[in-house]
């Protein structure tokens, strides 16, 4: 069972902070399997010993993506603050005597929410997740290098996009707006992260 694996990865020394890192394509179920794991760990460990950080709050806000011309790519490489979650990623290992806030995500607002989540001193691991995790691309390739373990979720391409259909006309798109920005770029935003599950130590595939 994958929470057992989790529970292995708690750190046993006073001062240490272990970092589980979850990669695969968008709607692969990545944010479900962390928030599974967590309260897997937490019900088994102790409550508070294991928290979830997801790469989300890293989005370029909307704004931001107007300015640079990359709103028709959000959730491109290039549309997140990597060296942001970098830096976020060594607070988590490093810090344990201070909460360490992080941002969060709102899929209503499509927008990041700043200081959204926090990290509590007491935790042992952290459980975070993201496309890009495995990625080798400039800034990305030190997020590996930030993890004690890195996992590959997998789930077939018709189930993601199918999952990313719905995301996307709840958040308000039409339906025929929602297939143009899967094609233009969920799709190779997914052959690229597939690409990358060889840098990843497992493969796994939870339930569908």
């Amino acid at each position: 069972m994958l929470v057992d694996d989790v529970v292995a990865l708690v750190p046993s020394i006073p001062g240490r902070r272990a970092l589980l890192g979850l990669a695969g394509a968008p709607a692969a179920g990545k944010s479900t399997l962390a928030r599974r794991l967590v309260s897997g760990v937490n019900d088994r460990v102790g409550a508070g010993t294991a928290a979830y950080v997801p790469m989300d709050g890293f989005h370029l806000s909307n704004a931001q993506l107007d300015r640079l011309g990359l709103r028709d790519r959000k959730g491109a490489p290039e549309t997140f603050d990597v060296d942001g979650y970098v830096h976020l990623l060594r607070r988590l290992r490093g810090d344990r005597h201070h909460p360490v806030y992080a941002p969060d995500f709102d899929r209503r607002l499509d927008e990041p929410v700043a200081a959204g989540l926090v990290v509590a001193p007491g935790v042992r691991l952290v459980v975070t997740e993201g496309n890009y995790l495995a990625d080798d691309g400039a800034g990305w390739e030190q997020v590996r290098d930030l993890l004690d373990e890195l996992w590959y979720v997998d789930a077939p391409r018709q189930l993601r996009e199918r999952r990313l259909l719905r995301r996307h006309v709840r958040g308000g798109r039409s339906e025929l707006e929602a297939r143009a920005f899967i094609a233009a770029s969920e799709r190779p935003n997914a052959r690229r992260i597939e690409r990358s599950r060889a840098f990843c130590t497992r493969v796994v595939a939870p339930g569908h």
